[in-house]
C-alpha cells in the first residue's frame, strides 16, 4: 500500500561495495556511494524514500527484506525493490523467496550484461518474477529502474 511517501529499498550484493576498483572494464568507473547518492537525490526528488543497503551475506540481505518488508509497522515497509544480486543472482533460493514473501514488486539490476558473459551467469533465480531487467548498461540501469518506480507510483496515486 502506498503510504504519503512512496518506499524503495535499493539493494546491493556481494562485492559492489568495490565498484569502481574491480574490474572497470566490466563495472565501470563508478563507485557504489556516487550512485547511492545520485539515486537518493533523483529519488528525493520525486518524494520517494530510498532506502540503500549492501552486503556480501546472503543472510542479510534476507534480513533486511524481512525487516523492511513484513513488519505490522507500515511506516517502515518498502513499496519496491530495486536489486542487484551480483554473484547471488545465480545461486540464491533464500533472497528469491524473502522478495517473494515480501510481495512488493522489484526490479533486477546489472551492470554488466549476464547474457554475454560466462555460461554460469546466464542463469537469474529473480528475472522470472520481477517486473523488469535491466542489464549491461552500466550505472544507468539503476535510473531506469527508479523512473519505473516512479512512472509506477505516480500511477499508483492517480487511481487515489
Amino acid at each position: 500500500m502506498i503510504k504519503n511517501r512512496p518506499h524503495i529499498l535499493l539493494l546491493n550484493g556481494p562485492n559492489l561495495h568495490l565498484l569502481g576498483k574491480r574490474e572497470p572494464h566490466i563495472y565501470g568507473s563508478m563507485t557504489l556511494t556516487d550512485i547511492e547518492c545520485r539515486l537518493k537525490q533523483k529519488a528525493s526528488n520525486h518524494g520517494i524514500q530510498l532506502t540503500v543497503f549492501q552486503s556480501n551475506h546472503e543472510g542479510k540481505i534476507v534480513d533486511k527484506i524481512g525487516e523492511l518488508g513484513l513488519l505490522a509497522d507500515e511506516t517502515l515497509q518498502f513499496d519496491g525493490v530495486i536489486i542487484n544480486p551480483a554473484a547471488f543472482t545465480h545461486t540464491s533460493v533464500a533472497i528469491r523467496d524473502a522478495l517473494l514473501a515480501a510481495n512488493k514488486p522489484f526490479i533486477e539490476v546489472h551492470l554488466s550484461n549476464i547474457h554475454a558473459r560466462e555460461p554460469f551467469r546466464t542463469h537469474s533465480y529473480f528475472s522470472d518474477r520481477a517486473v523488469g531487467v535491466v542489464c549491461g548498461l552500466g550505472d544507468l540501469g539503476y535510473d531506469m529502474a527508479l523512473d519505473w518506480f516512479v512512472q509506477y507510483f505516480n500511477q499508483k496515486l492517480s487511481l487515489v
